[in-house]
């Protein structure tokens, strides 16, 4: 039976995932759109509920999702658009958004036998965490590290910006010093980024493996964030403005540490 009012219970319940107090109780948090469920799925991740307006869902590829999650033991139900639109954070939802079970990874879990992964220390922005893991998907990165606390990795704004890489980059969260602890074990070289740093990016190959580390968006990384690290880097800036944004900072480093170094 199709769900038609917003004072249902069970949206009400899935409405209050939006806030991170309920997604850390209830370990649960909103996917929306056909293709980050459907990377969901394939990654498989548990999908407790898929919400759907039958009106808007025509594809093939949106059938298939359907059956698929019924076929895993998910509970799927057919909303209303206002339902629909109730759960959603774009202005027009694509017909589908999905409940689907937090995972949490250790540190121990995570192996870089080679190549790049990255370290954000306390981010604030949800859409920077997430387009980073998005370009870490692109350029083959290996982990992303949320270091310090920062923005929940389940916030709408995470998930939206990912683009689907949430299921499929390992990532982390940790304290600094149990962070740094586990790289020294590993041998992994800890390159720190740093508007300060004398070094251009271009003048440095780290060896592999290696994490790129990038400090908070408003203060970057501390006096003794920088001094754990075994070389840093830093952007040349030709204009008036002090800094990049912290994504667009990391798609550079990326690209260039991946493709052209």
């Amino acid at each position: 039976m199709q769900i038609t009012s917003p004072q249902n219970p069970l949206i009400k319940q899935l409405r209050a995932l939006q806030q991170r107090k309920e997604r850390q109780r209830s370990g649960l948090f909103l996917v929306e759109g056909l293709l980050p469920i459907g990377a969901a799925l394939e990654s498989g991740w548990e999908i407790v509920h898929l919400l759907y307006d039958p009106e808007r869902l025509e594809s093939t590829f949106a059938q298939r999702l359907l059956q698929e999650v019924k076929a895993r033991g998910g509970d799927v139900r057919p909303v209303s658009p206002r339902v629909l639109e109730g759960l959603s954070e774009k202005e027009n939802p694509q017909g589908m958004v999905a409940v689907v079970r937090q995972r949490t990874r250790t540190l121990q879990e995570v192996a870089l036998a080679a190549g790049v992964a990255v370290a954000l220390v306390s981010p604030q922005d949800s859409g920077n965490v997430g387009t980073v893991l998005r370009t870490l998907d692109a350029v083959g990165g290996k982990a992303l590290f949320l270091l310090e606390g920062g923005v929940d990795p389940y916030h709408p704004g995470v998930v939206r910006a990912s683009m689907g890489a949430l299921f499929w980059v390992p990532w982390v969260q940790s304290s600094f010093g149990e962070f740094v602890s586990w790289a020294r074990a590993q041998g992994i070289f800890l390159l720190g980024t740093s508007a300060h740093a004398a070094q251009d990016y271009r003048q440095l190959q780290p060896p592999q493996p290696f994490v790129l580390i990038l400090g908070n968006e408003q203060k970057g990384l501390s006096t003794a964030q920088r001094a754990a690290c075994d070389a840093e880097v830093a952007l040349p800036m030709r204009g008036r403005a002090s800094s990049l944004n912290l994504a667009v900072a990391a798609g550079v480093l990326l690209y260039h540490y991946v493709f052209e170094a």
